[in-house]
């Protein structure tokens, strides 16, 4: 083995000088001769021979330097050239001509030019070939080319032992020694790439020659190196699968899913706002999602309004549109009519950040409010809310209300996703906008044609600008009049949070126009994908990078139909223009005071940007072959077809009108450029010619010849058209590369995965180890990855987000690897699932990162034109066909043959006219530099002759424009249709005539047509014969064309209806093959089939291509003839292929058919039930009056049938349900197909395992249980000692109990006294007796409700103990996966935990809350879901089946499986090998008419007693303007209908309806219950909110007894009376009798026998009057409790529960309208009536009386100044109310001119109130505005507040500060005016708690807050009030007066005088003000004023002396 390196010449060399060369590889460096006084080529011809000792890997990396040689000094680097193997490890020889890379990683002019060998251990691609490298067309096909790449490094020397080389004789013993390894019919071809394993990952510095031992371990891996981890054994769709190197994998899916409308509802409550900033105000919330806004009501005065209001937003819109709208949230100030309020601060996140969430949104959250037009503010309040972002089909699960106090920690419940800082920044956006080209004409105006007509003025028809938007604000940039390549330079600055809840930024190039601007081209970019959030991450950043824009197509119509797709709506068509642009983001510092603080968005100007800076211009090459245009669709017409082919605007010859001003010739270096380019070709004349290389863009126009009645081909057979395009576009080929290396990753890894579940599903052996493979190749690719990427050249043009994202992608993926391997080695049988799903995040991660935000070339579209018009398209992005060296950067499609199905463009794809295939193309493309395009056509199938235009004749890289196929092979194919199932329903009749068309090449065969089956089994072998296929033979074995299989449905008249189409490959079978195991004959095999993108069933066939050679169709095996003579011609599928089948009996338990709808306007009347199965059947006993009864007469029917053997093959099972009209008409009502006959399978149970089983399984649930009863006992029996649980909530009390188990274990349940008294004697197991007292409800207070609070916080508890549970365990994975590495570790952490456990639990077990000690009180089961998903939809032994009809028009291809239902049909099934083992027949009791379904109920009508009771809605969707709704209850079960219309409950979206209704009803006429909650309104219908339908029939009849639930325990009086008429006792022995159950046997000392099980529990019951009386229903209870524990007969009880039931809308299919917690008990009448419904009705709150009495104030802040005197000093007074009655408000009296804020008041407030003690709120029901009809209640938390004010005598009184108090919960008043502070507002969390409604009465001082400048908190006064609250009795008896009157009067306060002064004694303070304060100030008044009237005096008498002097008078 050794590598060879022939050096020839360096050339491009400046100046003169001596060289020298040094090559290295491996750490082992040659250098050559010194070549002497050289000037620009330096010619070395040397050879080098490395000899290597392990097989080169594809990474390693060969290295040459060329230097300046110097004898004294040290050589000088002129350049170094660096070349990856991977191409010389594949094709044993290359050539290369490159240019030298200097210092910094950029190109210089030099190049060099080497050649390489190979030479693998056996020497088979030894020698040097004669020929010219260039000329080889394939360097594959050397040594016999049959060697697929897929399968290269299975097949290198790692593998097998010995060292292989690609060669023939080898290969196919390789082949054939895996075929044996796993056989899916795929096996072989989808052996994905196994790597080399980590030792072969050789460093670049270790030795050449590894030792000799090393050679010897690779030899001996065990298993010849096949690792069974890396075979797929299971065959999933053959297609999907990439078999080898010239085809690649076709798309399935059709329809375009993007862009089409959908149904979505927002729904917001804003529940309340806390610590708003500003003084005394009237807060309300405006809620806006996108254009919507809806207001809440205002609340007045406080800064913390309590709203709980609800609102719903619906749209239907597309998914883009929807997720792009934003939801913002603002709180205003004062709004009312008149004014538009103020924004106090506001707050928006995007629609699709609450998607994205857990369960879709956002529960009971903190909003952060910020003022956007102030930076530099800090936040303005909270706001607490719920958002919820429901589609179609999503169900929310509402978490149960919490308690408040888990939601005040405001910082903890932040309203924004995970990861996303609380204290959130503000940010600038800078995002610019240099320039666009190649836009569209967008000629609007008429004139410019005119115009250009007249004058020639020929100016360009586009007037572009640039709109941003971001976060709902819009950024425009300027005009550029009339220009396809404006230049805008300018910035668009936006300012927002960092980092936003906006994902997406879009970006819109438009045409202004006066009339109405258009979107030229729409560009999104996902902040996600720019930036990197991690500790290592990055801000946003982009650019400066193009960005490509697609939409319609550019041919300007004045209504372009396509407009939307240039809104960025669905997938454009065409290429519209690009756009350079950049994007950065900058974080403000907004202590900053220069900085500009409104958020507006800013346009400025921009610096231009360099041209080069966006990468060097390249010159591409792009050839295309279409090799095959099948399946046009006919409706095109005949006329000729072309196609052509565009990238960008090159090749576009219609409608691409503005020619790219790119330059031909680069600027500088031009020379530099045409000589590299002479180096690559090989003859000197070419390379002058291929610059006038003419693009040739369309082939020619063709007319299609017919195929059949449906579609057309071209006659494309031995000539294939060509075409090739140059283009130009700047360089940035390492985007791609490095997408490519990803997606291929992710590729086989989702190939992979496929497998994994493909093989879960057909139950095939070790899908683990299936899994381990793929995760060793995920990590290996992650490794070649992290290599390759790692060599990324650093050209200039690298933007920061290119060096960003590619360290990001590389820590990522090298993470991703380690995980891998750790996982891999986690990854056992029944870790499965769990890790499956891991690696199920990997993809998603994969393809995450693969996407690459700046995009480079544009993608390539492919139109058929008919007649120069566009017809239909495909897109092919740029990447997948794009041409690298390195065979993991290459696109996946590139130089390969792929099938392309064109579609329809825009809307009109949607629906089932994009399900038709408009074409179907074999299509070869390559992409790639033009000067590497020398083997563009390495990946054809080989075989041709290349025709060029008659100027590239002799040149032999020039394109050719068709290619002529010399070589073709004949074939038959054989299709072997098996059958078909699940279809799609395509009749009215809800069947289908299904028939299969089947494609290859160009012909088609249609199976025949079966009637009436959505399950045909055709059965039918179709022949096509003389298949001619192009290309060399060995090719066509690894690489046959697909197949296309449609189905269609046969009408009889117009033409048939599409169904679904399917892909296959056939298996292929060479003449010089054997037809013989293991690949013939072909195993039948499952296809998906698919109608747009949605599954339309499954396809059994086996397709075979067999080659038909010279002894002609002789050769081939023989086809059985028409076996079925009746089927006439028709082929049966042979033998050898077709199923085994043996014999079944198939059981069918007919009980009744329920809800018929009417069929055809005709009620149904006499129906009647077929089954069908494979062709064999039975019918029902035909039922005579529907109505009357409509049960089945005869319960049990069979038939037998052959089915396969092998159960993945049974057909499905039909049910179909027929109406019998007169005259022996029948109409089909409906049907249904059971498509699996798995579950109703009957295997015999093995006698001996299956009883210790059970057995075993139990005994590990009780031996913890039975502690202390290891007494001697029978053998085999199981001791449950019941003694009363430890209830969940406290997991800790297991160790308290431990501690004093005499005492409190073996407490009897229903004890309650005496565990009072043993509690009290304890003193509360630790902490105070008084209490315990406190917290002990009254035996007499508890009532259903405390039961139902109770469970719901179990629920609670037990939900956040899932969740936390679930978290450690995600947290243990993934400590596991990081320290994967350190192993041992990790089992000694292991072993450390439960005793850590343990301790935690002891210590916690102290600090117990109070709870524990209360009593306990009775529980019931509160199930957040339907009863029916919990116990499986009470159908264990009765099976509902849906009736389905057919479709009913067009448009019901999307209406759901709701709406088509047409009835329900009850009943069962039961399928067994024919003779049954003796011992079931022979069991006593056996009743032969009753096959397999013994002991089953009679169906006879039964009357039932059912009694619904109603407990609550919640979260009802508003059916008012006002956004509330006015629900009440309506049932309806049978002909019974209860509207409890009058009792509805006023403006309430969570009602409390606590009603119980008692119905009659007879089984099975009435068995369907609808629950609705109706709107009520005054004028008009009621409208629905939304309805529930329960199955009563099925509850009744079920084993889990879901009649009426077990209670916890048993007690005959108070709020837990039993309600069932049946006492335990008696529903075990009737249990213990219909299951055939040994017992139940009661034995003293309180233990019962069931079976071989022994319960264990209490035996005495007290009575009302406290007598004992012994008792057994406490140990029967126990049993019922545990009957699931019970074997064989055991099941699980229903317990007694509250079930919560979603609330539908027909109108609104599939989105909740609220949710209903409810029950139903059932009796039947026959039996003793059951005693009275338990009174659920809701509490009525309590009223009490809150007396406060505000004494003194202290220290209140100062806020007049004294006119006269300037002192300080205000006019206190104190307001107060009880939160949510502003109006009710009450002010003492003014304390005047208080000097020091000390105030005397002994004022008493009186505040009567109703309080719902359970719910902590207070109740108020008044009107909501003077219209309103009735009352509307609210219940709001028991808040008082308490203001002090400054009172004035003209201006409004000024608000000093606040304090508020929860009076369940605020801080222990201070005991004097100094110890109270701020710390007890701010510092809750540490102080004391009390709660008014345990202490009475509490007497304290608390302080007075308000907000400063700065918005921080400081105290502005204290208050010293009494709170004394009493019941509305207690009030009563002793009354108290307001403010100081009588009863009980409070004593005048003693105010000092200074307060009335002005009124006493005016004179006084006139000579206070005159004497002292203003003496001075008086005097210099007078003084002036004695000036002044001086100077006007002399002023005024001047003149007229003056005069008198003048004149001398």
């Amino acid at each position: 083995m050794a590598l060879l390196l022939q050096l020839r010449t360096v050339s491009g060399l400046r100046g003169k000088a001596d060289r020298i060369a040094k090559a290295s590889f491996r750490g082992l460096s040659f250098y050559t001769r010194v070549l002497e006084n050289c000037e620009d080529e330096a010619r070395f011809e040397e050879t080098f021979r490395w000899p290597v000792a392990s097989n080169i890997d594809g990474n390693e990396i060969l290295e040459i330097q060329v230097f300046n040689y110097s004898k004294v000094f040290t050589n000088r680097l002129i350049g170094t050239f660096q070349m990856v193997l991977q191409k010389v490890v594949e094709e044993g020889q290359v050539e290369v001509t490159d240019t030298l890379i200097d210092d910094n990683n950029s190109a210089i002019q030099t190049s060099i030019s080497i050649e390489i060998r190979y030479q693998a251990l056996d020497g088979t691609v030894g020698m040097w070939s004669d020929k010219e490298f260039l000329e080889t067309p394939s360097v594959h096909s050397e040594g016999g080319g049959t060697y697929p790449l897929e399968t290269d490094s299975l097949l290198s020397g790692h593998r097998q032992g010995l060292d292989i080389s690609p060669g023939k004789s080898n290969q196919q013993s390789a082949e054939r020694s895996f075929r044996r390894a796993g056989k899916g019919v795929f096996s072989a071809m989808k052996l994905g790439k196994t790597r080399p394993t980590k030792d072969d990952h050789r460093k670049h510095d270790e030795p050449a020659v590894l030792e000799a031992e090393d050679l010897d371990r690779k030899a001996m891996r065990p298993g010849g190196g096949l690792e069974p981890d890396t075979i797929s054994l299971a065959s999933v769709t053959a297609v999907t699968t990439n078999v080898s190197n010239k085809r690649s994998k076709p798309d399935i899916k059709m329809e375009p899913s993007a862009g089409r409308p959908m149904d979505y509802q927002v729904s917001i409550t804003i529940i309340e706002a806390r610590q708003l900033v500003g003084l005394n105000m009237d807060p309300m919330v405006c809620v806006e999602v996108g254009e919507e806004k809806k207001y809440t009501s205002m609340k007045e005065s406080t800064n913390c309004p309590y709203y709980n209001e609800y609102f719903v937003f619906d749209f239907h819109v597309p998914p883009d549109v929807m997720f792009d709208k934003i939801i913002k949230l603002s709180v205003i100030h004062s709004k009312n009519l008149l004014r538009s309020g103020t924004l106090v601060g506001s707050f928006k996140m995007d629609v699709g950040t609450v998607y994205t969430q857990p369960e879709h949104q956002f529960y009971h959250k903190w909003a952060i409010l910020s003022d956007p037009e102030d930076l530099t503010a800090g936040l303005k309040g909270y706001l607490k809310c719920d958002i919820a972002v429901v589609g179609k089909g999503d169900n929310i699960k509402t978490p149960h209300k919490a308690n408040e106090t888990d939601e005040d920690d405001i910082e903890g419940n932040l309203l924004l996703p995970d990861g996303v800082p609380a204290e959130r920044q503000w940010a600038r956006f800078y995002i610019k906008i240099y320039r666009a080209e190649g836009l569209p004409r967008m000629n609007t105006s008429i004139m410019a044609n005119v115009k250009k007509a007249f004058i020639g003025d020929n100016k360009d028809l586009v007037d572009p600008y640039v709109q941003v938007v971001f976060a709902g604000q819009k950024g425009k940039t300027s005009i550029q009049k009339s220009s396809y390549e404006p230049l805008w330079n300018e910035q668009i600055i936006f300012t927002e949070m960092f980092p936003p809840l906006c994902k997406r930024i879009k970006i819109q190039i438009r045409d202004s126009d006066k009339v109405n601007d258009v979107a030229i081209g729409t560009h999104f970019i996902d902040l996600r994908k720019i930036s990197n959030e991690g500790d290592k991450g990055f801000l946003p950043t982009f650019g400066p990078a193009w960005v490509n824009m697609y939409g319609s197509t550019r041919n300007y119509t004045l209504m372009d139909e396509h407009q939307e797709l240039n809104e960025g709506l669905g997938e454009g068509v065409s290429f519209r223009a690009r756009l350079l642009m950049s994007l950065a983001v900058e974080i403000l510092d907004t202590s900053n005071p220069e900085i500009n603080s409104s958020t507006e968005v800013q346009v400025e100007q921009a610096t231009s940007l360099a041209d080069n800076c966006t990468g060097k211009m390249e010159e591409f090459f792009l050839f295309g072959a279409f090799l095959e245009a099948t399946m046009i669709d006919r409706k095109i017409g005949d006329k000729p077809i072309n196609f052509e082919v565009t990238i960008g605007n090159y090749g576009n010859q219609i409608d691409g009108m503005t020619k790219p001003v790119l330059r031909r010739k680069k600027e500088g270096g031009d020379g530099v450029e045409e000589e590299s380019e002479l180096l690559q070709n090989s003859s000197e004349d070419e390379g002058d010619e291929d610059g006038e290389l003419v693009s040739v863009s369309s082939s020619q126009p063709v007319k299609p010849l017919v195929t059949d009645r449906n579609y057309f081909h071209l006659p494309y057979f031995e000539k294939k058209p060509c075409i090739y395009i140059k283009s130009w576009w700047q360089d940035q080929r390492r985007r791609l590369y490095n997408a490519n290396i990803m997606d291929k990753i992710a590729d086989k890894l989702e190939e992979g995965l496929n497998d994994v579940q493909e093989m879960i599903k057909t139950e095939k052996p070790h899908p683990e180890r299936r899994l381990r493979g793929v995760l060793e190749e995920l990590s290996s690719g992650c490794l070649r990855f992290v290599t390759l990427a790692d060599k990324d050249q650093h050209h200039s043009s690298r933007t920061r987000l290119d060096r960003e994202r590619l360290k990001s992608c590389m820590r990522e993926l090298e993470n991703m690897g380690q995980q891998a391997t750790t996982l891999r080695s986690q990854v056992k049988k029944n870790t499965m699932k769990d890790k499956l799903k891991l690696v199920q995040n990997f993809l998603q991660k994969l393809r995450f990162l693969a996407d690459e935000p700046q995009h480079t070339i544009p993608d390539i579209f492919i139109w058929m034109m008919s007649n120069n018009k566009r017809i239909a398209y495909a897109r092919v992005p740029s990447k997948d066909i794009l041409y690298s060296i390195v065979d993991e950067e290459m696109g996946k499609d590139c130089a390969k043959v792929k099938t392309v199905f064109l579609k329809l463009p825009g809307k009109r794809g949607f629906g089932s006219a994009g399900w038709t295939v408009q074409a179907k193309m074999e299509m070869y493309l390559w992409l790639g530099l033009n000067k590497q395009r020398k083997d563009f056509l390495s990946g054809l199938p080989c075989g041709f002759e290349e025709k060029k235009t008659a100027r590239g004749q002799k040149l032999p890289s020039f394109p050719p424009i068709s290619l002529l196929y010399t070589k073709k092979q004949v074939f038959q194919l054989r299709a072997h249709m098996y059958q078909a199932r699940s279809l799609f329903a395509a009749d009215s009749s809800g069947l289908s005539d299904p028939f299969a068309r089947v494609f290859f090449i160009s012909q088609s065969q249609c199976t025949e047509v079966l009637n009436e089956t959505l399950c045909p089994t055709w059965d039918q072998l179709l022949v096509f014969d003389n298949v001619e296929l192009y290309g060399e033979a060995h090719e066509m074995r690894d690489d046959p064309p697909i197949i296309v299989i449609e189905i269609y449905d046969q009408d009889t008249v117009g033409k048939a209806d599409f169904m679904g189409r399917t892909f296959a490959k056939p298996v292929v079978k060479m003449s010089d093959e054997e037809y013989c195991p293991p690949r013939f004959p072909p195993q039948l095999e499952y296809y998906q089939i698919y109608r747009g993108n949605s599954t339309a069933g499954d396809l059994l066939a086996a397709f075979e291509l067999l080659q038909i050679g010279p002894g002609g169709k002789s050769d081939l095996p023989p086809i059985d003839g028409p076996t079925d003579m009746d089927r006439g011609p028709i082929l049966p599928v042979p033998l050898g292929i077709r199923p085994v089948l043996s014999k079944y009996r198939v059981e069918i338990l007919f009980w009744g058919l329920r809800d018929l709808k009417r069929v055809n306007l005709a009620q149904v009347d006499r129906p009647r039930v077929d089954i069908e199965c494979a062709g064999k059947g039975v019918q029902s006993a035909l039922i005579q009056n529907y109505k009357k009864n409509p049960n089945f007469s005869t319960l049990v029917k069979w038939f037998e049938v052959d089915l396969p053997e092998n159960e993945l093959l049974h057909p499905p099972l039909n049910i179909r349900v027929v109406d019998c009209r007169a005259f022996g008409r029948y109409t089909l009502v409906g049907s249904h197909a059971v498509s699996s006959l798995r579950k109703f399978i009957y295997r015999p149970p093995d006698k001996k395992a299956q009883h210790w089983n059970m057995t075993a399984k139990h005994l590990n649930g009780y031996v913890a249980m039975a502690n202390g009863a290891h007494r001697s006992r029978p053998t085999g029996e199981i001791v449950v000692n019941m003694e009363p649980e430890v209830p969940i909530k406290k997991m800790e009390t297991m160790v308290r109990l431990e501690a004093n188990s005499d005492a409190v274990v073996k407490v009897d349940v229903t004890e309650e006294e005496k565990e009072k008294k043993k509690k009290k004697k304890k003193g509360g197991v630790g902490g105070g007796e008084e209490e315990v007292e406190e917290e002990e409800p009254d035996e007499s207070m508890l009532d259903w409700w405390s039961k139902y609070f109770a469970s719901i916080e179990t629920m609670k508890e037990q939900l956040r103990q899932q969740e936390a549970a679930a978290a450690e365990a995600e947290e243990k994975e993934e400590l596991e996966i990081a320290d994967g590495s350190k192993g041992q570790a990790k089992n000694k952490e292991k072993s450390k935990a439960p005793k850590d456990d343990k301790k935690k639990k002891q210590q916690a077990a102290p600090e117990l809350p109070e709870k524990n000690k209360k009593q306990k009180i009775d529980e019931l089961k509160v199930f957040n879901k339907e009863l029916e998903t919990e116990f499986d939809n009470f159908e264990d032994w009765l099976h509902t089946f849906n009736l389905l009809r057919g479709k009913i028009g067009d448009n019901d291809d999307n209406a759901t499986e709701e709406e088509r239902i047409v009835g329900r049909f009850k009943g069962s099934m039961c399928v067994y090998k024919v003779p049954l083992p003796d011992d079931i027949t022979k069991e006593p009791g056996y009743d032969p008419n009753f096959g397999m379904f013994q002991g089953i109920p009679s169906n006879d009508p039964i009357n039932v007693l059912v009694r619904v009771y109603i407990v609550r809605a919640t979260d009802l969707h508003p059916a008012d303007i006002n956004g509330k709704a006015d629900p009440y209850i309506a049932i309806k079960l049978g002909k019974t209908d209860i509207k409890d219309k009058e009792n509805y409950i006023s403006k309430q979206l969570n009602p409390v309806f606590g009603k119980s209704f008692d119905i009659e009803a007879t089984f099975p006429m009435e068995s369907m219950l609808t629950v609705a909650v109706y709107d009520w309104d005054l004028v008009g219908t009621d409208d629905l909110i939304g309805e529930t339908k329960i199955d009563l029939e099925n509850r009744y009849y079920s084993k889990h007894r879901a009649t009426c639930g077990v209670s916890q325990s048993y007690s005959i009086y108070g709020y837990n009376t039993w309600r069932d008429p049946m006492k335990p006792s008696q529903i075990l022995s009737k249990l213990c009798k219909e299951g055939k159950v040994d017992g139940p046997h009661f034995g003293p000392g309180g233990r019962v026998k069931v079976a071989n099980r022994v319960f264990t529990g209490p035996t005495e019951i007290e009575d009302e009057n406290g007598q004992k009386k012994q008792t057994d229903e406490h140990l029967a209870l126990t049993v019922l409790r545990h009957w699931d524990d019970i074997p064989r007969a055991g099941c699980r009880l229903v317990p007694e529960h509250v079930e919560t039931r979603p609330l539908l809308n027909p109108d609104k299919p599939g989105i909740e309208q609220g949710r209903l917690e409810m029950w139903v008990d059932m009796f039947p009448m026959d039996m003793p009536a059951p005693g009275p419904a338990i009174d659920i009705s809701p509490r009525k709150p309590k009223k009490y009386e809150l007396r406060v009495i505000v004494w003194n104030t202290d220290e209140v802040v100062l806020e007049d100044d004294d006119y006269f005197t300037g002192e300080k000093s205000s006019d206190i007074f104190v307001r107060g109310w009880l939160k949510g009655q502003q109006e009710d408000k009450q002010d003492t009296d003014v304390h005047y001119h208080s000097l020091t804020g000390e105030g005397n008041f002994n004022w008493r407030y009186i505040f009567p109130f109703d309080y719902l003690m359970a719910e902590e709120r207070i109740v108020i029901s008044k009107k909501e505005s003077m219209f309103s009809w009735d009352e509307t209640e609210y219940k709001i938390p028991a808040r008082l507040t308490l203001q002090v004010w400054d009172a004035d005598h003209f201006s409004a009184d000024d608000f000093l500060g606040a304090i508020e108090l929860d009076l369940n919960r605020f801080p222990r008043g201070a005991k004097t005016s100094k110890q109270c502070s701020l710390e007890m507002v701010t510092n809750e969390a540490e102080l004391p708690m009390v709660s008014i409604f345990k202490q009475k009465r509490v007497k304290g001082w608390w302080p007075f807050v308000a907000r400063d400048e700065n918005d921080e908190l400081e105290v502005t006064g204290k208050v010293e009030a009494e709170l004394h609250l009493l019941t509305a009795e207690e009030a009563e008896k002793s009354p108290a007066g307001l403010a100081r009157n009588e009863p009980d009067p409070l004593e005048k306060p003693n105010r000092p005088d200074t307060s009335f002064i002005w009124f006493l004694n005016p004179l006084k303070s006139i000579k206070y003000l005159i004497c002292t304060r203003y003496k001075w100030l008086i005097i210099k008044i007078v003084l002036a004023l004695l000036l002044i009237v001086m100077v006007a005096l002399f002023l005024y008498s001047m003149p007229g002396y003056m005069v008198k002097k003048l004149l001398g008078a």
